[in-house]
């Protein structure tokens, strides 16, 4: 596993003292966290502990304050389309994927704002190499596959834009074990081909056990932080999330 954060690089996502809510009302509040390039960072906790709000600050779906860093640049005032094609690729929660279109063409939408048509049409092989099952239903509604498949699809298209840090929300989600460890097994194949992860999860041991750092968020703030390792073994971790 990476152990970028102890070789003194530069993190690619900086963020430090982020606020955000809805409506006037603050769901988070003085939120810091670092996500170095090539590792998976695990974000854990219970329901409605802000986890999707923060990854909605920083796809720019909603406002913030705070300083938010990435590769370098502020997107705070940046737009939720500036913020994709600056490289920050969200995996939303529920996949939300085109029904209605086929799973090639829904990873040719994760390519729109490219124009490499070579290289797409290597990024599509490769998608097809990470998830066979795709390949044997690229001209399949996707509205017509399983749970599982359906977030292979949507994986494969927040990788088909090129992303820097990839966000996938709740990953797990009404899925089988089996197809939660293929899944996890292509984070592992991704991270280590270069893929930045920040994985958002309500199933604590799930993502700590395939991630190399990890932040357990509470209320709308950061409660632990560490090596994966570390929280899993962390006696208050596993008493508050671990049911050990």
């Amino acid at each position: 596993m990476s152990t970028a954060a102890d070789k003194g690089r530069a993190p690619l996502l900086n963020v430090t003292g982020l606020g955000a809510g809805y409506g006037g009302m603050p769901v988070l509040r003085d939120v810091s966290l670092e996500v170095f390039p090539a590792e998976i960072v695990a974000l854990v906790g219970s329901n409605g502990a802000g986890k999707t709000t923060l990854l909605r600050a920083l796809s720019r779906v909603i406002a913030c304050t705070g300083n938010v860093e990435f590769d370098g640049r502020t997107i705070v005032p940046m737009t939720p389309d500036e913020a994709f094609g600056a490289g920050l690729v969200q995996v939303p929660e529920g996949r939300q994927l085109f029904d209605r279109m086929t799973v090639e063409d829904n990873l040719l939408m994760g390519a729109y704002r490219r124009n490499d048509k070579a290289a797409i049409g290597r990024d599509m092989d490769r998608m097809y190499g990470l998830f066979p099952r795709l390949g044997e239903r690229k001209r399949q509604l996707a509205g017509s596959m399983s749970g599982g498949e359906q977030q292979m699809c949507a994986m494969a298209r927040g990788l088909m834009a090129s992303p820097k840090l990839l966000m996938i929300d709740e990953m797990s989600l009404g899925l089988a074990p089996v197809v939660v460890e293929q899944l996890m097994e292509v984070l592992a194949t991704i991270r280590d081909e270069g893929v930045t992860v920040l994985l958002v999860e309500q199933d604590v041991h799930l993502a700590l056990s395939g991630a190399d750092r990890g932040y357990v968020m509470e209320t709308g703030h950061i409660v632990h932080h560490g090596e994966a390792k570390a929280l899993i073994d962390d006696p208050e971790v596993r008493r508050a999330y671990l049911g050990l």
